[in-house]
């Protein structure tokens, strides 16, 4: 089972004060925030914007590393977890969007907005995308 919690490394920017985020997994990902909380908000953020260029350039996402002492999990938001679960998935499976959308019996361009991590898709479409590609999404909770 793949999930989407990466590590985030805080460390405190003495210049400006507050925090510095970074992500061992998602290097181009880096934003600060004014305090701890601000800083972990921002980062949400911040690795979900990565996220989504990634897919948009058709690029590699890597597993979330184990998060290291000191270290914070941040978590890809629901949507964004099932697009990237589905870009994966496409992308293992070699299909193209044609393809799906014939499997899926509907237009490319909806295979094409289920991806897109600015469309708000509905969660049952990429369901279905990904049952289609032998795939199931699983939705779980831990504590904050």
């Amino acid at each position: 089972m793949k999930n989407f919690a990466y590590a985030a490394k805080l460390t405190p920017d003495r210049k400006a004060g507050g925090f510095v985020v970074t992500f061992r997994d998602i290097p181009e990902a880096i934003t600060q925030g004014e305090d701890a909380a601000d800083a972990l908000s921002q980062g949400g953020d911040c690795l979900e914007e990565a996220i989504a260029g990634r897919i948009r350039m058709a690029e590699a996402i890597p597993r979330p590393s184990r998060p290291r002492k000191a270290e914070h999990c941040i978590q890809l938001s629901a949507l964004m977890a099932a697009k990237t679960a589905l870009y994966l998935a496409m992308k293992e499976s070699g299909l193209t969007n044609v393809q799906l959308a014939k499997q899926l019996k509907c237009d490319e361009k909806e295979i094409r907005r289920l991806i897109d991590p600015r469309h708000k898709s509905k969660i049952e479409r990429i369901e279905a995308a990904l049952e289609v590609l032998g795939k199931r999404l699983v939705v779980g909770y831990r504590a904050a």
